[in-house]
């Protein structure tokens, strides 16, 4: 087929999508004898085999725990430390920034009731009607623990974007803490980290940012965002299932958080309380230096920001065949930014009169997988009026091609049709 890319192209030596495809054994399993098309990398993408074959070297080579005087130990604490520095790569931080866990959901508890423990009544913290549950529900909890004053900010119905206006109103002198998500994972809007952490500064506040649909699609800079947290999950950019954490070291030096009496108060294993998850964050890392393998460059950041640039390019050109597409059907409505505005490759969309659950199935016919519900984005399908049986969601990868996202298209347009 002819290609649709625009004259704003990737780099030249970014690897080509064939290339790419070959790394993800999943590609090659068949559904009613055809090839699976994976759209539902917004709830977890697919892994390459060296992300598996370092999980697999870990496991079988050098399992230990941690800080002992024997060589698969020692061997253990380099291998963390590489994926701490891989990451520090991928946030443009320090490795002493990074901090692992279970999910972004379990350590954004374990924030909260850390800064909780500061916090009391009359203190403010602004939640938004945009974000996953993962960056509301910890800082709800603080209003019955702590008796704090949670605040929402609304959607704009038009773009699918933060009322900026609202949230300029409700970030005041009492409020500690904003919590934003740097991209919707239910609409794909991106916002602005840095504006709404330069508001929050300025009011004396903390900015804690949930990068994990963001962190598959655009280049991460703690730096030039100024946030003084954020957090990601490897298994939304092809990685195992664990999460990452980013904290400012003097932030993260002062955080008061549960632990056992034994275990160290520096940074940043403060944070990582128990045994860690050894094998996964291992493949964290691994999942890092795929990314940063599909380009040249002199440094591993210089390869991750060129190669983020060049899949957030091709996932533009994806997602404005996909909207177009499927808005050109009758009966389908899509939600979110319009092209044009800040936006990962990932649509939402309802077809009139078929529940999103007999969709998503009628698609897995066609041998294409995408998800249904509310992606525990509940904010969101309040804001639109959208019942409980929630939306379609397709979400574009590094894997995917024109050609699946013709099928896609196609396929909703039969569904809608009721072929």
């Amino acid at each position: 087929m002819t290609s649709r890319l625009l004259e704003a192209a990737p780099p030249r030596d970014l690897v080509s999508v064939e290339n790419i495809r070959a790394h993800f054994p999943a590609l090659e399993r068949k559904h009613g004898g055809k090839l699976v098309a994976y759209f539902d990398g917004p709830g977890g993408t697919q892994v390459p085999r060296e992300v598996v074959a370092a999980m697999a070297d870990y496991l079988l080579h050098h399992n230990a725990n941690t800080h002992w005087n024997y060589p698969t130990s020692a061997e253990t604490d380099a291998a963390l430390a590489r994926a701490r520095e891989a990451f520090a790569d991928f946030f443009n931080a320090s490795p002493r920034e990074v901090a692992f866990g279970n999910n972004m959901t379990t350590i954004t508890f374990h924030v909260s009731r850390a800064l909780g423990r500061q916090w009391g009544p009359g203190d403010e913290i602004v939640v938004t009607e945009l974000d996953h549950q993962a960056n509301v529900s910890p800082w709800r909890a603080l209003e019955k623990e702590r008796g704090v004053t949670v605040r929402s900010v609304p959607i704009d119905l038009k773009t699918g974007e933060l009322a900026w206006e609202a949230l300029e109103r409700a970030v005041t002198s009492k409020t500690r803490l904003v919590a934003i998500g740097a991209a919707s994972n239910a609409l794909g809007t991106i916002s602005s980290v840095r504006a709404v952490a330069q508001l929050a500064h300025a009011k004396g506040a903390l900015c804690y940012v949930d990068a994990v649909h963001f962190a598959a699609h655009r280049v991460i800079d703690v730096k030039e965002m100024d946030c003084d947290f954020l957090v990601c999950s490897p298994y939304k950019f092809y990685g195992p299932h664990t999460g990452v954490l980013y904290a400012k070291a003097d932030v993260m030096a002062e955080l008061d958080v549960p632990k056992v009496a034994p275990a160290t108060n520096e940074i940043p294993e403060l944070m990582e309380t128990g045994t860690q998850n050894h094998e996964g964050i291992v493949g964290a890392g691994a999942a890092v230096e795929f990314l940063a393998s599909l380009v040249q460059g002199a440094t591993r950041r210089e390869r991750l920001v060129r190669a983020m640039n060049g899949l957030h390019a091709r996932g533009d050109e994806l997602v404005a065949w996909l909207w177009n597409g499927l808005t050109a059907i009758n009966g389908v409505r899509c939600y979110g930014p319009p092209l044009g505005r800040p936006r990962t490759p990932t649509i939402s969309f309802t077809v009139a009169g078929i529940p999103s659950a007999q969709v998503a199935k009628a698609l897995v016919n066609e041998g294409i997988f995408a998800s249904n519900g509310n992606f525990y984005a509940s904010g969101v399908l309040k804001s639109f009026g959208i019942g409980p049986e929630g939306l379609v969601r397709a979400g574009c990868a590094c894997y995917t091609t024109e050609d699946e996202v013709d099928r896609l298209i196609e396929g909703v347009r039969r569904t809608a049709a009721g072929k």
